[in-house]
């Protein structure tokens, strides 16, 4: 056999083996529905709409049960939900865009952008009874790279898990907004406002030592305005929603689309209701001010959507065959960026929130990633896969290995249920080898 064909045969057989990585076994994914109807039934579940795709397209699409108890309207496959943190990867591959247009360094310090952030302190000791603080001066610069993946000792707002950091922010934000919750804002506020005023609260740490779950991506969010010239909102849709065509993602819905927002909903005596919060509107995506583009929590979408941008990451960094990324910033997402520091784990938030042993240990530059030592839990994809989940209960993962995204909407609160790991688990089992 000549060195030619044989070199031809090697590569036929690559391709064949890479086009039956991508295949997906419907006879078992049919679990799926088995696993999300007996939980309807247990009512321990109101509804959900599901998606499963391939590097290829959407293999299966369906929504289950009731999404508003008052009207028993059904759930529909384009109904638009808030997905809250799902933000994030879209903020942080707008900074990529950035990045990749050479217009900033993943390891500029963000003072460079915003001058607010010069001189950051770290809290000292907090006094319970009037919130006033002591601090010291940080020795290091907080970058872009740290607020990307959660590293910069900045807190979290309203879901701090340290009492005297959440105390603080609330503190601050009532000098200029009345709203206790800066991401889901309904008021005349702008994020570029909220930022600068919020740029003297004390960090957890010195930045780059730990991983502290904060509002990084809203601080890159406003990054993005200041770098683009352009509003986020505005931004995002040339850059991103237009491109990958996610006709169906906001900030703030237009009229016409109103109707397609899903209720959040909560159990009352075993009942489902819809719920309210007095921290803030929760109908913020159709009501108030419409003028704070929060980076970190903002969006809503839809689950065709949200596969549309995930799909890119599947696709070394194309969409439908086109470059979206390129292919090294598409790898670069991968690398776990995590390495050597210590304290992983998110501060546990108590009870009804997320709980610290089930968080990531991985994180790349805008994704939760599966390290080697996580496939021991087993039915979560192979190693760097992607994930991250939204406060509505909203959630995703995307194998880049095997090529298949999974992703699950709920719109629900104060609800404490299995579904979103049990509907991993059935995808990842139908995935055909």
């Amino acid at each position: 056999m000549s060195s030619k064909i044989y070199i031809f045969l090697v590569l036929l057989a690559i391709g064949c083996t890479n086009k039956e990585k991508s295949k997906i076994d419907l006879e078992r994914l049919s679990l799926v529905e088995r696993l999300l109807e007996e939980d309807i039934k247990k009512n321990n579940l109101s509804g959900a709409v599901v998606l499963v795709g391939n590097e290829k397209g959407i293999v299966y699409q369906k929504a289950f049960g009731i999404k508003n108890p008052l009207t028993n309207e059904k759930y529909n496959t384009d109904d638009i939900f808030r997905i809250a943190s799902m933000t994030k990867a879209i903020t942080s591959i707008a900074i990529l865009k950035l990045w990749e247009d050479g217009r900033i360094n993943l390891d500029d310090p963000i003072e460079k952008y915003i001058t607010e952030f010069k001189d950051t302190e770290i809290l000292e000791n907090f006094n319970e009874k009037d919130s006033s603080y002591t601090s010291k001066p940080s020795t290091k610069k907080i970058t872009i790279r740290q607020l990307l993946t959660h590293t910069s000792g900045i807190g979290y707002d309203f879901i701090d898990g340290k009492h005297s950091i959440k105390a603080i922010y609330h503190k601050k934000k009532q000098s200029f907004m009345k709203n206790g919750v800066m991401c889901f804002c309904d008021e005349d506020v702008t994020i570029g406002e909220a930022i600068k005023n919020l740029a003297d609260v004390p960090l957890h740490h010195e930045p780059g030592e730990k991983y502290t779950y904060g509002i990084g991506l809203d601080v890159l969010g406003y990054l993005i305005e200041v770098v683009s010239k352009k509003k986020l909102d505005e931004f995002f849709k040339e850059e991103i929603f237009e491109p990958l065509e996610m006709n169906d993602t906001y900030f703030y819905l237009p009229k016409e689309k109103e109707k397609r927002l899903v209720p959040v909903l909560t159990k009352e005596n075993n009942k489902w209701k819809i719920f309210t919060d007095n921290r803030f509107n929760i109908n913020y995506p159709i009501e108030g001010k419409k003028k704070f583009f929060a980076g970190g929590c903002g969006l809503s979408s839809t689950v065709k959507d949200y596969y549309n941008f995930l799909s890119v990451f599947i696709n070394n960094g194309k969409f439908k065959g086109k470059n979206f990324i390129s292919k090294q910033t598409n790898d670069l997402l991968f690398q776990n960026q995590l390495p050597g520091i210590e304290n992983f784990y998110l501060l546990n938030y108590g009870k009804g929130n997320l709980k610290s042993e089930s968080f990531p240990l991985g994180h790349g530059l805008a994704f939760g990633l599966v390290r080697e030592e996580d496939m021991r839990m087993g039915g979560r994809g192979s190693k760097g896969t992607l994930y991250w989940g939204g406060y509505y209960n909203t959630s995703y993962f995307a194998d880049p290995n095997d090529k298949f995204i999974g992703i699950i909407f709920k719109q629900t609160q104060n609800i404490s249920d299995n579904s979103s790991e049990l509907f991993q688990r059935a995808v990842v089992s139908s995935v055909v080898k």
